[in-house]
């Protein structure tokens, strides 16, 4: 599979400790998806909570394949932050989508598909019916 491009998977959090926790748990539960490129853009620089677009840019071009990048995010100015990198056209690379999915069980399902080696679209479909995963 290493010769494949792979979707890649940004987490935007804003905590770096979340971010990171989230990225280890998506890829463990989704056993061979070490290849899957993950990468974790939590809290501010330096430290603190918040986003950083910096942060945000530098994990989306550390996963770039070639297949697109898909962020998930967790909430408020993750989003907007995203939004932003988004209509500036040239901070985030070519083919990245912002999902609106549920930050852990999307996240999950998104590389659990990315591990199959499924285009963007796919990626996307599978985090975005996260939400509808009952629990009771």
């Amino acid at each position: 599979m290493s010769d494949e491009k792979l979707v890649g998977i940004v987490l935007v959090s804003h905590s770096a400790e979340v971010a990171a926790s989230v990225a280890e748990l998506a890829k463990g539960l989704a056993g061979g998806a070490a290849e899957v490129p993950v990468a974790a853009a939590g809290g501010k620089e330096g430290g603190g909570l918040g986003t950083s677009a910096e942060l945000i840019s530098a994990a989306a071009a550390s996963v770039d394949r070639g297949a697109g990048v898909a962020v998930l995010t967790d909430l408020g100015s993750a989003v907007l932050t995203v939004k932003a990198l988004l209509s500036e056209g040239d901070e985030l690379p070519e083919n990245t989508r912002l999902l609106d999915a549920p930050f852990l069980e999307g996240a999950v399902a998104a590389v659990v598909t990315a591990s199959t080696g499924a285009d963007l679209t796919a990626v996307e479909a599978a985090a975005t019916e996260a939400y509808g995963y009952r629990k009771v």
